[in-house]
């Protein structure tokens, strides 16, 4: 079955604020189908100053705490990019881009649906590295 990517209307240019880029990417990963279980924490992490653009960029950590372990023994965290081009007019969207901690690969919200197995990936694998330390 194929299922529907959901996308939003980002945010332009000229209206962006690094506040209301949070804004908007807590309202992104809000379509992701994830389990109510999981709790997930946002937050700005540096502005970058390019040639033709400037990259803002955040972090999205996620975990399941219990009820028996309210502290996880591990998080995974997923990177947002909000890039604003100096060339293209401020009144179009900004381009967003994010990817998952130990991986290379850039998703971009229009072409990818998102999976809770990645969280899960990246949280059982760290478990399984702390317990062989």
């Amino acid at each position: 079955s194929k299922s529907v990517i959901k996308n939003m209307q980002w945010i332009t240019g000229n209206n962006f604020t690094v506040e209301r880029g949070r804004q908007q990417i807590e309202e992104y990963i809000s379509t992701w189908d994830v389990h109510r279980s999981w709790l997930h924490w946002s937050e700005f992490l540096r502005e970058e100053e390019l040639k033709y653009s400037k990259r803002y960029h955040y972090r999205v950590r996620w975990s399941v705490p219990t009820r028996r372990k309210p502290i996880p023994r591990a998080t995974a965290s997923v990177y947002f990019v909000i890039e604003i081009s100096k060339i293209k007019p401020a009144t179009l969207p900004v381009e967003v881009f994010f990817a998952l901690e130990s991986s290379r690969l850039i998703h971009r919200p229009e072409q990818c649906q998102f999976r809770e197995k990645w969280l899960k990936d990246i949280i059982e694998n760290k478990i399984i590295l702390m317990e062989r330390l």
